[in-house]
């Protein structure tokens, strides 16, 4: 495990450029509106989960420039929710955001998968009746079965998903799973799903890596400082 996260941390996805164009309609996959693409600064982008009517879930690095590594003001990253082609079913500013505690942008030789989650309030509520926003659920376990939504830098204006991976490893910094993802999917969810149920969010995507030469995705654990960061950002 040790070895992998050194091998993740030289390949973090970070936020990609924003994109045009996309392959990967979600659409009868219940609560996918839920997800959406964070536009940010108009230069970069990551991908976003509505957890209330006001907050989204994403990962801590998407708050930094990708240039410079300096923070991002939150004015300046709008959320797509369920943004499809040129479409989304709700649009909102980000007015405030609030990184985990621990988390420490570009600290040299450290890769902090399990630090890597941000809350951020939206300047507006979305109506329940527009999205509906998805509940947290505890980290799985090895061997469970889990999806990915995700934009990326190919999949820019459609969330593509990612059904059945397995959970190859989970500790309490960091959940590895087989899904692979590409640039921009940083702060996807990492979903369970349950015959005639909303999905549930159990972690949020990091970064890839190669484990055993394969693709991987390492994602942040939802542990308790999530819920201070809720309440501070509400």
């Amino acid at each position: 495990m040790r070895r992998l996260l050194g091998i993740a941390a030289a390949i973090a996805i970070g936020c990609s450029a924003a994109a045009a164009g996309g392959q990967g309609a979600v659409q009868g996959v219940p609560g996918w509106e839920a997800v959406g693409r964070l536009n940010i600064g108009g230069r970069a982008m990551c991908t976003a989960t509505l957890i209330a009517p006001d907050l989204v879930l994403t990962a801590a690095h998407c708050m930094y420039d990708i240039r410079h590594g300096r923070a991002v003001s939150p004015r300046s990253i709008t959320f797509e929710a369920g943004l499809n082609g040129r479409q989304s079913k709700a649009a909102r500013r980000v007015a405030k955001a609030v990184i985990h505690p621990g988390y420490r942008h570009g600290q040299t030789g450290q890769f902090q998968t399990g630090t890597d989650i941000a809350v951020l309030r939206l300047d507006r509520a979305i109506s329940g009746d527009l999205v509906r926003p998805l509940s947290l659920a505890a980290a799985p376990e090895k061997g469970e079965r889990v999806d990915v939504m995700s934009y990326s830098h190919s999949n820019a204006t459609s969330p593509r998903l990612q059904s059945a991976c397995h959970v190859i490893a989970a500790r309490q910094t960091s959940v590895v799973t087989s899904c692979r993802v590409d640039f921009g999917a940083s702060g996807s969810p990492v979903l369970q799903t349950r015959p005639g149920r909303l999905p549930q969010l159990v972690s949020v995507i990091s970064s890839k890596a190669r484990m055993g030469g394969k693709g991987v995705s390492l994602a942040a654990p939802l542990g308790h400082e999530l819920q201070a960061l809720i309440r501070q950002a509400g």
